[in-house]
């Protein structure tokens, strides 16, 4: 989806919901967000769980958010299930433009998804971030077990000490990298076994909420 998608949207700052702009610190803490907006174009879209098309990036209307929908993301294992079936993934390479003298973190995001898995086997929901040229990549991992059959969620969320900031002065784009596993465990392997990250019940999506602070003075 190198070309296909391609968007232009604005996000103002962090949700109050994740790190309070009253909490306010002028020593490189907690800021109010720039006066600016932020821009964020997502440059790709590629992976097993996003083909072309199936992939769709949205910006909140508070501009404090952005939103990605699939309509094709499923990994199974099990029954008739071909063999690479099991793993899906799919990487976002964004392009993210911030007023200058800030920089920004995703403090957060909220993964949810559709699972219908037999007694004994297991599915995996993993999510990665990195910044282009950075050695860090911090990695988040959410098992499920079956029986299970029902909507899942599941959020990653980072303390501010930890977050992983872009580089102050210099662009690089910014990646997120999401995969669901499926195994048949001890299950039946006659059965199926899946997970989706899509549109199953109408309302399956993932949302990432950014954190701001100012770089300091050179």
């Amino acid at each position: 989806m190198a070309t296909g998608l391609l968007l232009s949207g604005t996000i103002a700052a962090l949700l109050t919901s994740v790190l309070p702009a009253q909490q306010h610190q002028s020593s490189g803490g907690f800021e109010d967000p720039p006066p600016d907006k932020i821009v964020i174009k997502v440059a790709t879209v590629n992976g097993s769980g996003c083909p072309q098309g199936t992939a769709a990036v949205a910006v909140s209307e508070d501009n404090t958010a952005f939103t990605v929908t699939y309509s094709d993301y499923l990994a199974q294992a099990g029954g008739d299930s071909a063999p690479i079936d099991f793993r899906k993934n799919c990487q976002l390479n964004l392009l993210v433009h911030v007023p200058q003298g800030f920089t920004y973190a995703v403090a957060s995001a909220d993964y949810r998804g559709f699972a219908a898995l037999q007694p004994g086997a297991k599915g995996i929901q993993r999510a990665s971030y990195y910044f282009q040229g950075s050695p860090n990549t911090e990695y988040r991992t959410h098992p499920f077990g079956g029986p299970y059959n029902d909507n899942w969620q599941a959020t990653d969320s980072t303390d501010w000490a930890q977050l992983v900031w872009a580089p102050c002065g210099v662009q690089r784009n910014f990646n997120i990298n999401t995969e669901l596993r499926v195994s048949t465990g001890t299950s039946d392997p006659d059965e199926v076994s899946f997970m989706t990250m899509d549109s199953t019940d109408g309302d399956i999506s993932t949302v990432y909420h950014l954190a701001w602070k100012e770089c300091p003075e050179s």
